[in-house]
Protein backbone atom coordinates (compact mmCIF):
# COMPACT_ATOMS: atom_id res chain seq x y z
CA UNK A 1 0.00 0.00 0.00
CA UNK A 2 1.22 3.56 -1.11
CA UNK A 3 2.32 5.57 1.91
CA UNK A 4 0.42 8.89 2.94
CA UNK A 5 2.64 11.53 2.90
CA UNK A 6 1.31 14.88 5.04
CA UNK A 7 2.49 18.16 4.99
CA UNK A 8 2.12 20.57 7.64
CA UNK A 9 2.43 24.59 8.39
CA UNK A 10 3.10 25.73 11.70
CA UNK A 11 4.31 28.51 13.60
CA UNK A 12 7.90 28.98 14.87
CA UNK A 13 8.25 28.78 18.48
CA UNK A 14 8.52 25.66 20.64
CA UNK A 15 5.12 26.15 21.59
CA UNK A 16 4.10 25.66 18.21
CA UNK A 17 6.40 23.23 16.51
CA UNK A 18 7.67 21.03 19.12
CA UNK A 19 4.17 19.54 20.31
CA UNK A 20 3.44 18.76 16.88
CA UNK A 21 6.57 16.79 15.91
CA UNK A 22 6.09 14.82 19.05
CA UNK A 23 2.67 14.19 18.21
CA UNK A 24 3.54 13.61 14.23
CA UNK A 25 6.05 10.57 15.62
CA UNK A 26 3.44 9.11 17.94
CA UNK A 27 0.59 8.98 15.20
CA UNK A 28 3.44 7.84 12.60
CA UNK A 29 4.36 4.93 15.13
CA UNK A 30 0.71 3.94 15.45
CA UNK A 31 -0.24 4.09 11.66
CA UNK A 32 3.11 3.01 10.21
CA UNK A 33 1.84 3.89 6.82
CA UNK A 34 1.30 7.78 7.03
CA UNK A 35 3.81 10.30 7.47
CA UNK A 36 3.61 14.19 8.70
CA UNK A 37 5.61 16.71 7.92
CA UNK A 38 5.79 19.78 9.92
CA UNK A 39 7.07 22.92 8.83
CA UNK A 40 8.10 26.06 10.59
CA UNK A 41 7.46 29.94 9.55
CA UNK A 42 7.91 33.32 11.09
CA UNK A 43 5.00 35.02 12.29
CA UNK A 44 5.75 37.45 9.49
CA UNK A 45 5.86 34.66 6.98
CA UNK A 46 2.66 34.01 8.07
CA UNK A 47 1.22 37.32 7.17
CA UNK A 48 3.01 37.51 4.10
CA UNK A 49 1.94 34.17 2.94
CA UNK A 50 -1.81 34.23 2.97
CA UNK A 51 -3.63 30.76 4.21
CA UNK A 52 -5.72 30.52 1.35
CA UNK A 53 -2.54 30.59 -0.93
CA UNK A 54 -0.60 27.96 1.62
CA UNK A 55 -3.88 25.37 1.22
CA UNK A 56 -2.25 24.64 -1.49
CA UNK A 57 0.68 23.20 -0.59
CA UNK A 58 0.14 21.82 3.23
CA UNK A 59 -2.33 19.48 3.95
CA UNK A 60 -2.69 20.57 7.73
CA UNK A 61 -1.94 24.20 8.45
CA UNK A 62 -2.45 26.25 11.36
CA UNK A 63 -4.36 29.45 11.57
CA UNK A 64 -6.22 31.59 14.05
CA UNK A 65 -10.06 31.78 14.61
CA UNK A 66 -10.24 35.51 12.74
CA UNK A 67 -8.94 34.09 9.60
CA UNK A 68 -12.76 31.47 9.43
CA UNK A 69 -14.66 34.11 7.43
CA UNK A 70 -11.92 33.65 4.63
CA UNK A 71 -12.35 30.27 5.19
CA UNK A 72 -16.31 30.42 4.45
CA UNK A 73 -15.74 32.44 1.47
CA UNK A 74 -13.13 30.48 -0.04
CA UNK A 75 -13.63 26.87 0.82
CA UNK A 76 -9.69 26.14 0.99
CA UNK A 77 -9.79 24.30 4.12
CA UNK A 78 -12.59 21.28 5.18
CA UNK A 79 -16.08 21.63 7.40
CA UNK A 80 -14.57 19.48 9.63
CA UNK A 81 -18.23 18.47 11.03
CA UNK A 82 -18.59 17.05 7.77
CA UNK A 83 -15.48 14.79 8.39
CA UNK A 84 -15.64 14.03 11.67
CA UNK A 85 -18.10 11.98 14.21
CA UNK A 86 -20.89 15.04 15.55
CA UNK A 87 -19.79 13.83 19.04
CA UNK A 88 -16.66 14.29 19.09
CA UNK A 89 -17.37 17.79 18.43
CA UNK A 90 -19.80 17.93 20.56
CA UNK A 91 -17.30 16.86 23.48
CA UNK A 92 -14.92 19.14 22.05
CA UNK A 93 -17.38 22.23 22.35
CA UNK A 94 -18.10 20.88 25.98
CA UNK A 95 -14.74 20.59 27.15
CA UNK A 96 -13.98 24.36 24.99
CA UNK A 97 -11.33 26.92 26.81
CA UNK A 98 -13.35 29.72 27.06
CA UNK A 99 -15.09 30.27 23.43
CA UNK A 100 -11.78 28.75 21.80
CA UNK A 101 -14.14 25.79 20.28
CA UNK A 102 -16.63 28.01 19.05
CA UNK A 103 -14.63 30.62 17.68
CA UNK A 104 -13.71 28.40 14.46
CA UNK A 105 -17.26 28.23 13.75
CA UNK A 106 -18.33 29.95 10.84
CA UNK A 107 -21.55 29.62 8.71
CA UNK A 108 -22.67 26.66 10.41
CA UNK A 109 -19.57 24.82 10.03
CA UNK A 110 -16.42 23.80 11.77
CA UNK A 111 -13.48 25.08 10.03
CA UNK A 112 -10.32 24.21 12.84
CA UNK A 113 -10.45 22.87 16.24
CA UNK A 114 -8.82 24.40 18.87
CA UNK A 115 -5.51 22.79 19.20
CA UNK A 116 -3.90 25.88 21.84
CA UNK A 117 -5.21 28.48 23.32
CA UNK A 118 -4.32 31.61 24.52
CA UNK A 119 -5.10 35.27 25.93
CA UNK A 120 -3.10 38.14 27.51
CA UNK A 121 -2.47 37.74 31.34
CA UNK A 122 0.16 39.35 33.42
CA UNK A 123 3.43 37.31 33.63
CA UNK A 124 5.87 38.55 36.87
CA UNK A 125 9.26 37.78 38.21
CA UNK A 126 8.30 36.47 41.46
CA UNK A 127 11.77 36.09 42.63
CA UNK A 128 12.86 39.74 41.88
CA UNK A 129 9.31 41.44 43.38
CA UNK A 130 10.16 39.45 46.64
CA UNK A 131 13.66 40.65 46.94
CA UNK A 132 12.40 44.28 46.21
CA UNK A 133 8.95 43.77 48.76
CA UNK A 134 6.79 44.42 45.24
CA UNK A 135 3.53 43.27 45.87
CA UNK A 136 2.03 41.93 42.58
CA UNK A 137 0.29 45.05 41.37
CA UNK A 138 -3.40 44.75 41.57
CA UNK A 139 -5.43 48.01 39.70
CA UNK A 140 -4.45 49.83 36.71
CA UNK A 141 -2.55 53.07 39.14
CA UNK A 142 -0.34 50.19 40.78
CA UNK A 143 0.98 49.21 37.34
CA UNK A 144 1.34 53.08 36.59
CA UNK A 145 3.71 53.19 39.29
CA UNK A 146 5.37 50.24 38.77
CA UNK A 147 5.96 51.23 35.10
CA UNK A 148 7.22 54.57 36.74
CA UNK A 149 10.24 52.85 38.18
CA UNK A 150 11.05 51.30 34.80
CA UNK A 151 10.55 48.04 35.95
CA UNK A 152 7.49 47.01 33.45
CA UNK A 153 8.04 45.08 30.26
CA UNK A 154 4.81 45.76 27.79
CA UNK A 155 4.77 44.16 24.10
CA UNK A 156 3.75 47.28 22.21
CA UNK A 157 4.62 46.11 18.27
CA UNK A 158 1.07 46.70 16.44
CA UNK A 159 -1.07 44.22 16.46
CA UNK A 160 -0.74 43.29 20.35
CA UNK A 161 -1.46 47.56 20.80
CA UNK A 162 -4.70 46.89 18.46
CA UNK A 163 -5.58 43.62 20.79
CA UNK A 164 -4.89 45.83 23.78
CA UNK A 165 -7.31 48.49 22.18
CA UNK A 166 -10.45 46.55 22.51
CA UNK A 167 -9.70 45.25 26.15
CA UNK A 168 -9.66 49.14 26.51
CA UNK A 169 -12.65 49.85 24.64
CA UNK A 170 -14.54 47.28 26.67
CA UNK A 171 -13.15 48.64 29.56
CA UNK A 172 -14.64 51.84 28.80
CA UNK A 173 -18.07 50.22 28.74
CA UNK A 174 -18.00 49.25 24.74
CA UNK A 175 -17.59 46.11 22.51
CA UNK A 176 -15.35 47.11 19.29
CA UNK A 177 -17.70 46.20 15.64
CA UNK A 178 -20.89 46.95 16.52
CA UNK A 179 -21.41 49.41 13.76
CA UNK A 180 -20.46 49.02 10.24
CA UNK A 181 -18.70 52.79 9.74
CA UNK A 182 -16.42 52.90 12.70
CA UNK A 183 -14.73 50.06 15.19
CA UNK A 184 -15.74 51.87 18.60
CA UNK A 185 -17.87 55.57 18.92
CA UNK A 186 -15.32 58.66 19.04
CA UNK A 187 -15.57 59.27 22.88
CA UNK A 188 -14.71 55.50 23.63
CA UNK A 189 -12.04 55.04 21.09
CA UNK A 190 -10.09 58.08 22.24
CA UNK A 191 -10.49 57.36 25.79
CA UNK A 192 -8.83 53.84 25.44
CA UNK A 193 -6.03 55.60 23.23
CA UNK A 194 -5.55 58.25 26.34
CA UNK A 195 -5.61 55.22 28.59
CA UNK A 196 -3.23 53.07 26.69
CA UNK A 197 -0.96 55.87 26.27
CA UNK A 198 -1.24 56.39 30.17
CA UNK A 199 1.18 53.19 30.12
CA UNK A 200 2.93 53.49 26.79
CA UNK A 201 4.57 56.66 27.40
CA UNK A 202 6.11 55.56 30.76
CA UNK A 203 7.83 51.98 29.42
CA UNK A 204 11.08 51.54 27.35
CA UNK A 205 10.88 52.92 23.52
CA UNK A 206 12.22 49.49 22.88
CA UNK A 207 8.81 47.82 23.60
CA UNK A 208 7.64 49.23 20.53
CA UNK A 209 9.89 46.61 18.58
CA UNK A 210 8.95 43.89 20.85
CA UNK A 211 6.07 41.38 20.16
CA UNK A 212 5.12 38.57 23.80
CA UNK A 213 8.11 35.75 22.89
CA UNK A 214 10.73 39.21 22.83
CA UNK A 215 8.90 40.20 26.45
CA UNK A 216 9.28 37.19 27.88
CA UNK A 217 12.98 36.63 26.86
CA UNK A 218 13.70 39.84 28.17
CA UNK A 219 12.55 39.08 31.57
CA UNK A 220 14.09 35.36 32.21
CA UNK A 221 17.44 36.22 30.65
CA UNK A 222 17.98 39.72 32.36
CA UNK A 223 17.10 41.26 35.71
CA UNK A 224 15.55 44.46 34.12
CA UNK A 225 11.93 43.81 34.44
CA UNK A 226 9.82 42.31 37.32
CA UNK A 227 6.41 42.60 35.76
CA UNK A 228 4.42 42.42 32.42
CA UNK A 229 0.77 43.59 32.58
CA UNK A 230 -0.59 41.47 29.89
CA UNK A 231 1.05 39.66 26.89
CA UNK A 232 0.05 36.52 25.51
CA UNK A 233 0.86 34.12 27.54
CA UNK A 234 3.24 31.39 26.79
CA UNK A 235 3.38 28.85 29.20
CA UNK A 236 7.10 27.62 28.15
CA UNK A 237 8.30 30.27 30.23
CA UNK A 238 6.45 29.07 33.41
CA UNK A 239 8.39 25.58 33.07
CA UNK A 240 11.20 24.90 34.86
CA UNK A 241 14.76 24.96 32.55
CA UNK A 242 12.69 26.34 29.76
CA UNK A 243 14.68 29.32 30.12
CA UNK A 244 17.24 30.97 31.99
CA UNK A 245 14.86 32.72 35.08
CA UNK A 246 11.09 31.70 35.59
CA UNK A 247 8.18 33.35 34.47
CA UNK A 248 5.33 33.23 36.93
CA UNK A 249 1.33 33.93 35.39
CA UNK A 250 -1.54 35.66 37.16
CA UNK A 251 -4.67 37.34 36.01
CA UNK A 252 -4.42 41.50 34.66
CA UNK A 253 -5.01 43.97 37.28
CA UNK A 254 -8.26 45.55 37.84
CA UNK A 255 -9.98 49.53 35.67
CA UNK A 256 -12.23 51.20 37.16
CA UNK A 257 -13.12 48.63 40.00
CA UNK A 258 -13.29 45.80 37.51
CA UNK A 259 -10.77 43.02 35.84
CA UNK A 260 -9.63 44.09 32.03
CA UNK A 261 -10.89 41.48 29.27
CA UNK A 262 -8.42 40.25 27.36
CA UNK A 263 -8.59 39.51 23.70
CA UNK A 264 -8.40 35.81 22.94
CA UNK A 265 -5.63 34.67 20.45
CA UNK A 266 -4.40 30.57 20.03
CA UNK A 267 -4.55 28.70 17.26
CA UNK A 268 -6.54 25.78 15.72
CA UNK A 269 -5.35 23.07 12.91
CA UNK A 270 -7.38 23.35 9.83
CA UNK A 271 -7.16 20.36 6.74
CA UNK A 272 -6.74 21.89 3.33
CA UNK A 273 -9.63 21.29 1.01
CA UNK A 274 -6.68 20.59 -1.47
CA UNK A 275 -5.19 17.75 0.46
CA UNK A 276 -5.05 14.08 -1.59
CA UNK A 277 -5.59 12.06 1.59
CA UNK A 278 -8.26 14.40 3.37
CA UNK A 279 -9.64 11.53 5.94
CA UNK A 280 -5.94 10.43 7.16
CA UNK A 281 -5.22 14.42 7.75
CA UNK A 282 -8.49 14.88 9.44
CA UNK A 283 -8.03 11.97 11.51
CA UNK A 284 -4.82 13.41 12.71
CA UNK A 285 -6.35 16.37 13.42
CA UNK A 286 -8.98 15.19 16.05
CA UNK A 287 -6.39 12.64 17.52
CA UNK A 288 -3.91 15.43 18.32
CA UNK A 289 -6.75 17.61 19.57
CA UNK A 290 -8.00 15.37 21.73
CA UNK A 291 -8.33 14.91 25.62
CA UNK A 292 -5.97 12.06 25.45
CA UNK A 293 -3.37 13.94 23.92
CA UNK A 294 -3.68 17.47 24.59
CA UNK A 295 -3.36 16.64 28.36
CA UNK A 296 -0.27 14.10 27.98
CA UNK A 297 2.00 14.11 25.16
CA UNK A 298 0.58 17.78 23.87
CA UNK A 299 1.30 19.51 26.19
CA UNK A 300 4.43 17.60 27.56
CA UNK A 301 6.20 18.75 24.95
CA UNK A 302 5.79 22.46 25.25
CA UNK A 303 2.00 22.78 23.89
CA UNK A 304 -0.35 25.37 25.31
CA UNK A 305 -3.49 23.15 24.76
CA UNK A 306 -6.99 23.91 23.65
CA UNK A 307 -9.34 21.18 25.66
CA UNK A 308 -9.62 22.41 29.01
CA UNK A 309 -9.29 18.94 30.52
CA UNK A 310 -5.22 19.74 29.94
CA UNK A 311 -6.17 23.45 31.71
CA UNK A 312 -7.44 21.75 34.94
CA UNK A 313 -4.78 18.91 35.06
CA UNK A 314 -3.07 18.71 38.57
CA UNK A 315 -0.10 17.27 36.89
CA UNK A 316 -0.09 19.94 34.21
CA UNK A 317 0.02 22.77 36.34
CA UNK A 318 2.68 21.23 38.36
CA UNK A 319 4.68 21.33 35.58
CA UNK A 320 4.00 24.84 34.52
CA UNK A 321 3.89 26.64 37.98
CA UNK A 322 -0.24 26.63 37.63
CA UNK A 323 -0.16 28.74 34.72
CA UNK A 324 -3.32 26.81 33.11
CA UNK A 325 -5.18 27.87 36.96
CA UNK A 326 -4.35 31.41 36.70
CA UNK A 327 -4.71 32.00 33.03
CA UNK A 328 -7.99 29.67 32.40
CA UNK A 329 -10.42 32.85 34.26
CA UNK A 330 -9.03 35.11 31.71
CA UNK A 331 -9.86 32.70 28.92
CA UNK A 332 -13.35 32.25 30.07
CA UNK A 333 -13.81 36.11 29.68
CA UNK A 334 -12.22 36.80 26.95
CA UNK A 335 -13.51 38.78 23.70
CA UNK A 336 -13.74 37.07 20.57
CA UNK A 337 -12.45 39.07 17.62
CA UNK A 338 -14.57 39.36 14.44
CA UNK A 339 -14.37 36.85 11.82
CA UNK A 340 -16.02 38.58 9.09
CA UNK A 341 -13.98 37.78 5.70
CA UNK A 342 -11.61 41.14 5.28
CA UNK A 343 -10.91 41.58 8.83
CA UNK A 344 -7.77 40.06 8.85
CA UNK A 345 -7.08 43.35 6.53
CA UNK A 346 -7.85 45.74 9.44
CA UNK A 347 -5.88 43.50 11.74
CA UNK A 348 -2.43 43.74 9.46
CA UNK A 349 -2.84 47.73 9.06
CA UNK A 350 -4.90 49.24 11.87
CA UNK A 351 -2.19 49.02 14.29
CA UNK A 352 0.12 51.37 12.68
CA UNK A 353 -1.57 54.65 13.40
CA UNK A 354 -2.44 53.51 17.02
CA UNK A 355 1.92 52.68 17.39
CA UNK A 356 2.70 56.13 15.74
CA UNK A 357 0.16 57.81 18.48
CA UNK A 358 1.37 56.17 21.31
CA UNK A 359 5.11 56.04 20.07
CA UNK A 360 4.98 59.52 19.42
CA UNK A 361 2.18 61.52 21.16
CA UNK A 362 0.05 61.60 18.81
CA UNK A 363 -3.46 62.76 18.80
CA UNK A 364 -5.86 60.09 19.73
CA UNK A 365 -8.82 61.13 17.48
CA UNK A 366 -6.68 61.53 14.37
CA UNK A 367 -5.59 57.24 14.64
CA UNK A 368 -9.03 56.45 15.93
CA UNK A 369 -9.96 57.84 12.12
CA UNK A 370 -7.19 56.90 10.42
CA UNK A 371 -8.46 53.12 12.42
CA UNK A 372 -11.54 53.89 11.12
CA UNK A 373 -10.96 54.48 7.18
CA UNK A 374 -8.74 50.78 7.19
CA UNK A 375 -12.05 49.17 9.07
CA UNK A 376 -14.14 50.24 6.24
CA UNK A 377 -11.71 49.44 3.62
CA UNK A 378 -11.77 45.88 5.42
CA UNK A 379 -15.55 45.43 5.20
CA UNK A 380 -14.66 45.39 1.15
CA UNK A 381 -11.52 43.45 0.97
CA UNK A 382 -9.82 39.91 2.20
CA UNK A 383 -6.09 39.34 2.88
CA UNK A 384 -3.44 38.06 5.16
CA UNK A 385 -2.87 36.56 9.18
CA UNK A 386 -1.04 36.74 12.05
CA UNK A 387 -1.07 34.86 14.71
CA UNK A 388 -1.38 35.96 18.64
Amino acid sequence: MARIILKGITWDHSRGLTPLLAAAQRYQELHPGVDIQWKKRSLQEFADAPIEELTHHYDLLIIDHPWVGCAAATRCVLPLNQYLPAAYLANQAENSVGASHASYEYDGQQWALAIDAATPAASYRKDLLEKNYQPLPATWNDLLLLAVKGKVAVPAIPIDLLMNFYTFCIANGNTPFAGSEEIIDRETGVRAIENMKQLYSLVDKKMFQCNPIAVAELMTRTNDYWYCPFAYGYSNYARSGFADRLLHYAGVVSFNARPLRTTVGGTGIAVSAFSKHKKAAADFAAWVSSEKIQRTLYVQHGGQPGHRAAWTDDDVNHLTHDYFKQVLPLMENGYIRPRYNGYLHFQDHAGLPLQNCLQHNGNPLQALEEMNRIYRDSLVSHQKHAIV
